[in-house]
């Protein structure tokens, strides 16, 4: 097992390790990530719904960290329990560290949510009633409510050698109950499980007139909790306690062996619920026979348990923002800017081609809408000049206005072709089912390349027009769904760029076909030459600093881990480039160390919007190479996926993506964290004039 680290020796070990090696552990970096979005819910100007929205993110960012990271860690120290990282740590003493830092993270969440956040939603109204506290009309409310909607779908389990431990969901909430007397068949039981099914709401509205406050509620917890000894009439309840138990649900397909990807991942998916345990949330009163109870269950231990002073699932806390209608208590409502080019467009005409056929457009969202997109989608499967019509789908959402469109041009005969990547985390059914709606309507369906998931961004629109086919592309950092283009921040690029839009037809032709790797003449491709490229563009740059020459390196992306990216970018440092690197997640480099990384500044921002776009720059000697990209700097993106990166090669857009993704980033003031040497971060002191990046964006873009 290890030597165990005590939660006192941490500090001391952090530093020795940190002081000993290149490279930042990954899974401590997510939960710095963590205790930043965290720190937006400590602040009391963040509006009195976002807050609680921030905590219900941390908790659901938590929930897939255990999920994927932390059972990875898990099966590391099964398989490979003496393999060291790139971190230098074995998987045991990165876990014992990782559970050391998420439970203070925890305890964290937890007063944050009780001691500061409850306190302001109740001084305004909004109120979590619990049982204690109420009153005989509320109480009779909430029996009645109980009885009727609520009792009949809950099938208590007693546990004897005749009923054994029932399987319990991934994530889903459970009741243990002491009991004590004996049933009807004279037998006498001490414990018995309670699954809550998933039709059950979590959170209940109650009417104000019974709650006395205009926007009272109610968890399931607290219904379950007071009126669940109802389902054990005869004998006595003794404490009634709720527990989560979180799996490993990472999906395994075997690449060797599958014949029909689709097939294989639905056999997968049925099983994802029902996964290794990783993690034990248990009620802060749950007795220590009990716990000990649910470890020889679960295979867990006392480091893998989480006593909690709230809800065990605060995602679903999200619900109170959803209905309390005081747009106050929200970040003031934002419509993302048509950008001037696409105003007055007519979705049945050949507008939306003249403008693309004469320059370059660039949307930056959500400051710029995302209805450029779908107006060119609209316009390609209404237009009967355009024959094909062929797009990437990593994530999209189940109510997609795009993928009804794929649909409508299929149905007008139009050849459509969508790479549909079944392997999206944790939307691989929704994936499953638009595919198959697709299939039906005769549009062509491809999987992409198995062992290599297609996360790459694009849409390609070919038309029929004067002296041949003309090509129109979109090409993203984000994915094609409407509801996280307002919530993410990402670029994209409308092209009719014959050598970009060249490019992306082979990427196609390689995705659906086969054949030898096809040579591109603009776009770099992983798992092919990016990281070559990338390499290549940091090596130019520490060569001219070696030569006196002017050197910077500016790059924007969700996480830094990749060994041998971080290992060029010190020795670029070393040789005297300039290097600001804005990471919004997971970083593996550590900056500002004396003699290693004397010339490299991170940051991240952490604001309203998730910073989601991935943007590289190089100085290369005054012609400023800048690319847009689906790609993270990270092993599986360079060698495990179908990415793409796209130049900026319109001076104009050049300028705006410069300005837009790294001038105001860098002069952030409000929402942006330095990192430290250790790792750590500290929020950047607003010394001056306030500058929040995201606020000036929306001012600046609004009439773009």
């Amino acid at each position: 097992m290890g030597t165990k680290i005590k939660a006192a020796d941490v500090q001391n070990t952090e530093e020795e390790i940190l002081g000993s090696v290149e490279y930042l552990n990954r899974e401590l970096s997510l939960l710095q990530f963590n205790a930043r979005v965290l720190a937006m819910a400590n602040e009391s100007t963040t509006p009195l719904l976002e807050r609680l929205r921030y905590l219900c993110i941390v908790g659901s960012n938590l929930d897939e960290f255990f999920e994927i990271r932390v059972s990875s860690l898990k099966e590391q120290m099964r398989l490979h329990p003496t393999r060291r990282g790139p971190d230098g740590l074995t998987a045991r003493q990165a876990f014992e560290l990782v559970q050391i830092k998420v439970h203070k993270l925890v305890a964290e969440l937890y007063g944050l949510f009780n001691d500061k956040v409850l306190p302001a939603m109740r001084q305004e109204g909004v109120y979590l009633h619990h049982a204690h506290e109420w009153n005989e009309v509320q109480l009779a409310w909430a029996h009645e409510l109980f009885v009727r909607d609520m009792m009949p779908l809950l099938t208590p389990i007693g546990l004897d050698p005749a009923h054994p431990f029932p399987r319990v969901y991934n994530k889903s909430l459970n009741f243990i109950v002491e009991l004590s007397g004996e049933d009807a068949f004279d037998r006498k039981a001490t414990v018995a499980v309670v699954r809550a099914p998933r039709a059950l709401p979590r959170v209940v509205r109650m009417p104000p007139e019974v709650s006395g406050l205009p926007h009272g509620f109610i968890l399931l917890t607290s219904l379950i909790r007071a009126f669940a000894s109802e389902l054990f009439p005869g004998m006595t309840a003794q404490g009634i306690y709720q527990w989560r138990v979180t799996r490993n649900s990472d999906l395994f397909v075997d690449e060797e062996e599958v014949t029909n990807l689709r097939l294989a991942l639905q056999g997968e998916l049925s099983q994802r619920n029902f996964g290794a345990a990783v993690r034990l949330e248990i009620d802060k009163d749950l007795p220590a026979e009990i716990e000990a109870l649910l470890h020889r269950e679960f295979g867990l231990t006392q480091e893998d348990t989480y006593r909690v002073t709230g809800p065990a699932n605060f995602s679903r806390l999200i619900q109170i923002c959803q209905e309390v209608k005081r747009p106050e208590w929200l970040f003031e409502e934002m419509h993302g800017a048509i950008p001037k080019a696409f105003m007055g467009l007519s979705p049945t005409g050949g507008e939306i081609f003249d403008v693309l056929s004469k320059s370059d457009q660039l949307l930056h969202h959500p400051y710029q809408s995302f209805r450029p997109i779908i107006e060119l989608l609209t316009a390609a499967a209404r237009d009967p000049n355009v024959v094909a019509i062929k797009q990437t789908i990593y994530r999209t959402g189940e109510d997609s206005e795009l993928m009804q469109l794929l649909i409508a041009a299929a149905r007008a005969g139009k050849e459509v072709t969508v790479v549909v990547e079944l392997m999206a985390r944790f939307d691989e059914q929704t994936n499953i089912n638009w595919a198959s709606r697709l299939e039906e309507v005769g549009a062509h369906v491809s999987y992409g390349v198995v062992g290599h998931k297609t996360h790459a961004k694009m849409l390609l629109v070919l038309r029929r027009e004067e002296g041949g086919i003309r090509r129109y592309g979109h090409l993203g950092t984000g994915n094609y769904h409407s509801k996280t283009a307002r919530l993410y921040t990402d670029f994209g690029l409308l092209t009719a760029n014959p050598e970009i839009c060249e490019d992306m037809d082979k990427v196609f032709a390689q995705l659906t076909g086969l054949g030898a790797r096809r040579e591109l003449k603009q776009l770099l491709q992983s798992p092919f030459d990016m990281h070559a490229a990338f390499v290549a563009m940091i090596q130019a740059e520490a060569q001219a600093a070696r030569e006196g020459a002017r050197a910077v390196i500016k790059a924007k992306m969700n996480a830094l881990l990749e060994p041998q990216i971080i290992h060029e970018l010190y020795a670029a440092s070393q040789a005297g480039v300039q290097i600001d690197l804005i990471v919004r997640g997971a970083c593996a480099l550590r900056a500002g160390v004396p003699g290693l990384s004397d010339n490299i500044r991170v940051r991240s921002i952490v604001g309203r919007f998730l910073e989601h776009s991935r943007v590289f720059y190089f100085y290369a000697q005054g012609r400023e190479a800048v690319y847009l990209s689906s790609a993270d700097w990270r092993d599986r993106n360079f060698f495990r996926r179908v990415e793409l990166a796209v130049p900026i090669l319109s001076p104009v857009l050049k300028r705006r993506v410069i300005h837009e993704a790294f001038t105001l980033a860098l002069r952030d003031n409000v929402r942006a964290w330095v990192q430290n040497r250790d790792g750590t971060y500290t929020k950047v002191r607003n010394r001056r004039e306030p500058v929040n990046m995201q606020a000036q964006l929306i001012s600046l873009l609004q009439n773009k």
